[in-house]
């Protein structure tokens, strides 16, 4: 009999290297495998289960919803859209929502926004950063310089181009009149989970309050109270015309957003964007539940956890410098840089019953659940103690 991981490699093209794990089930802080082990997981689903795995009040949501109806197309009026987005726009301060699947779908339906907002003001050039990750598709890839994700994949589009994140002087000689939008990740993720720094925002205020262009942020990765504060760019002061979401909004399902001002809320007239499953109900159950818990409590849990996780991996880099170079983001989202490639030391720490994973080669990423807790860091930084120890 064909186990599954043969089944898999005859049945799917070959695009995830797969952990070596069958999973059975999932709960809180954990992933359970058919053969009985447990993982203490430090991915968190790649930033989305905030809540942890199958929260009950979540699942009992999906539930109610599921007993009422899974899809009707979005020709029709639907409270638990209508309920979502109204929580939605109250905590983030943002005037309108447009639903999508994805973040990659949200990011090419702020790609074609800014478009048609710079399209009768003669303006087309879209600016973005090394280093970022905003999706998958052809637009999304325009906005990054991924190699491995790229190559062969071309021509991307037009009137994009990607400057060197965090080097002011290349963008103010890159911004001009013709600058539709800059598209920024004010908390990398894919990129090694790095900041921006405070004089590259600064500079980029200045740039666009001379020349008028729109920002837009990606929060995908960093927002929904991951960093401590529900979206990362919070940590600056500043305010974006556009923000892209997914990930951690769901609440596990499927759900990805664009939230604009009132200003540019006429931009898009009917019929000029869409999607058949944006907005799904299940899904926005889901994220109405797990908005509900960031606003009482969550969000804290992450900032106060955060706080203590970058104090013990801080520690550990006093013990091992010459292993971990720095340590760097906030709340749920943390990266060490390691002086070594990384994906061994994700290796190991599976072989110890723990989840984490590698980016940017050499970074150690830290993504769990907003619901991590002290004890469960202590289980952590005396795995990876043991590991550089050796």
């Amino acid at each position: 009999m064909q186990s599954i991981t043969e089944k898999e490699g005859q049945l799917f093209l070959r695009t995830y290297r797969r952990l070596p794990v069958e999973i059975d089930r999932a709960d809180g802080m954990y992933i359970y495998a058919k053969n009985g082990t447990r993982y203490l997981d430090f991915l968190g689903g790649i930033a989305v289960n905030a809540a942890g795995h199958s929260h009950p009040a979540i699942n009992q949501a999906i539930t109610k919803q599921l007993n009422r109806y899974t899809h009707v197309s979005n020709f029709f009026y639907q409270d638990a859209q209508v309920e979502f987005v109204e929580k939605l726009t109250r905590m983030s301060r943002y005037d309108r929502a447009f639903l999508s699947n994805s973040g990659t779908e949200a990011t090419d339906g702020a790609l074609k926004l800014v478009r048609l907002w710079g399209s009768i003001r003669s303006r087309s050039q879209v600016l973005a950063f090394t280093g970022s990750f905003h999706g998958r598709s052809l637009g999304a890839l325009s906005l990054m310089d991924k190699p491995r994700y790229k190559e062969g994949m071309g021509p991307f589009l037009p009137g994009t181009k990607v400057l060197p994140f965090n080097d002011y002087e290349t963008l103010t000689e890159n911004v001009d009149s013709s600058t539709a939008a800059v598209f920024i990740e004010f908390l990398q993720g894919e990129g090694g989970v790095r900041w921006a720094s405070p004089e590259f925002v600064e500079r980029l205020s200045e740039l666009k309050e001379t020349y008028g262009f729109l920002i837009v942020a990606d929060e995908v990765q960093a927002g929904c109270g991951r960093t401590g504060k529900f979206f990362s760019f919070e940590h600056f002061g500043l305010q974006p015309d556009v923000v892209t979401m997914a990930k951690v909004l769901g609440g596990g399902l499927p759900l990805g957003a664009i939230l604009t001002t009132e200003e540019l809320a006429d931009v898009w007239d009917y019929g000029r964007h869409g999607t058949t499953f944006g907005g799904n109900a299940l899904a926005c159950a889901a994220g109405s539940k797990l908005l509900d818990l960031l606003e009482n409590g969550l969000m804290e849990q992450a900032s106060h956890s955060g706080a203590y996780l970058m104090d013990q991996l801080n520690e550990l880099t006093s013990r091992f410098p010459s292993r971990i170079r720095e340590v760097r983001g906030a709340g749920a989202m943390v990266g060490v840089e390691v002086n070594e490639p990384a994906g061994p030391i994700v290796q190991e720490l599976l072989d110890h019953q723990i989840i984490a994973n590698a980016t940017n080669q050499n970074v150690l990423r830290l993504l769990p659940p907003h619901i991590f807790e002290e004890s469960h860091v202590a289980t952590l930084v005396e795995v990876l103690q043991e590991i550089l120890g050796q």
